[in-house]
């Protein structure tokens, strides 16, 4: 694991505000010269801790959108079942999100669909395939409440 000091933890939380600030606004921003402070965003970037740069594309302004968060429960638990299911996640490009969930689940699957009808129209050729479902639960979302890119805690103290 790497260690983290607080300069680093915060161009951390900087740069996943505003992924777009310039080299001498960051290093103004965490009080370091821009060449030091550049050569820790290049470490942080070489050890992965920074993964890439992206835009937050508003959806909904290009095509209309209606996200549903899906539970879903698998008949079989085992590796088979799970590459198989997991597999038909990442060739469905209305699946936005899927996470591996313990607790009477195994999958928690959020879905941007044009419409509810072809979000059902989906579920439908899922549950008729071979991939396994055993039962699922749709949650249709009525407003979104928060939406932010992940923090990252400054205290020195705190754990990692």
């Amino acid at each position: 694991m790497m260690k983290l000091d607080r300069f680093d933890l915060k161009i951390l939380d900087i740069l996943s505000r505003d992924g777009r600030i310039t080299k001498s606004k960051l290093a103004e921003a965490i009080n370091l010269s821009v060449s030091p402070c550049w050569e820790r965003v290049k470490r942080l970037e070489k050890a992965g801790v920074i993964e890439g740069y992206t835009a937050r594309i508003n959806a909904d302004v290009l095509v209309p959108r209606n996200p549903v968060w899906v539970q879903i429960e698998l008949k079989q638990h085992n590796a088979d079942s799970f590459a198989r299911f997991e597999a038909l996640v990442m060739q469905t490009p209305e699946v936005t999100e899927c996470v591996a969930v313990g607790g009477g689940v195994d999958y928690l699957v959020k879905f941007e669909a044009r419409t509810i009808d072809s979000y059902q129209r989906l579920m439908d050729k899922w549950l008729v395939s071979e991939v396994g479902i055993e039962r699922y639960f749709t949650y249709i979302v009525t407003k979104t409440v928060k939406h932010a890119p992940i923090g990252i805690e400054t205290d020195t103290n705190a754990a990692l």
